[in-house]
């Protein structure tokens, strides 16, 4: 079945969620005016209220500068099957053993547990890299899928700190104390930072990296 009106509209406004944009800095993202996507574009005049589309040019130039596929779009949309929300899980050390890989390097057997994947709804938002501090680990135009909600970060976790002074930086946590945050670079040319807790503004987790 073709998408219709309402799921075409819905999959563009969850994508601009998931970018972290508004459907108008989506639209600005894409080389398009920024009011393409406004809602009040959706509608013609009453009181007919014709449908509104988005141009097929429209929805190429967003799905290429977001690197979507047309099926990633139709599940955005609520038209396809829901991805896995698990993958197998297995401890390094029992990775060793035989019996839980095939030739292909495939999981196979017993013994395993899962992990659950992060889903759109639980709160994630996209930034594009930009800059050379976190190479060669983070490379500018990586996209990295980042935990919307406030959790307890802990030593080694990547992160995006913002402070109140409007600086937003992409870094490793080295130590964290009642001064604040000690934050590493994984590139060497770039030296460690201090950020005190009164200029903390918020820190969230880099749960995946799209390269």
């Amino acid at each position: 079945m073709p998408l219709t009106h309402g799921q075409i509209w819905r999959g563009l406004d969850r994508l601009a969620q998931a970018e972290g944009l508004t459907a108008s800095g989506l639209a600005r993202r894409a080389g398009l005016d920024p009011t393409a996507f406004n809602p009040s574009k959706r509608l013609g005049p009453p009181p007919e209220a014709r449908p509104r589309w988005p141009s097929t040019e429209s929805l190429t130039r967003v799905l290429a500068v977001c690197g979507l596929s047309l099926g990633q779009f139709a599940r955005l949309a609520e038209d396809a099957e829901e991805p896995p929300t698990a993958v197998p899980l297995l401890g390094l050390a029992q990775a060793g053993q035989d019996g839980f890989f095939d030739e292909a390097g495939l999981p196979t057997g017993e013994g395993w547990l899962e992990t659950d994947l992060p889903q759109p709804r639980d709160g994630l938002y996209s930034l594009e890299v930009s800059g050379e501090s976190m190479a060669p680990l983070y490379r500018p135009g990586d996209k990295l899928i980042v935990d919307a909600e406030p959790r307890p970060v802990r030593r080694g976790d990547r992160v995006v700190v913002r402070t109140h002074s409007g600086e937003t930086l992409v870094k490793e946590v080295e130590r964290i104390d009642a001064s604040g945050l000690s934050l590493l670079s994984i590139n060497p040319d770039f030296p460690p930072r201090q950020v005190a807790r009164a200029d903390l503004a918020w820190v969230r987790r880099i749960l995946w990296v799209s390269q």
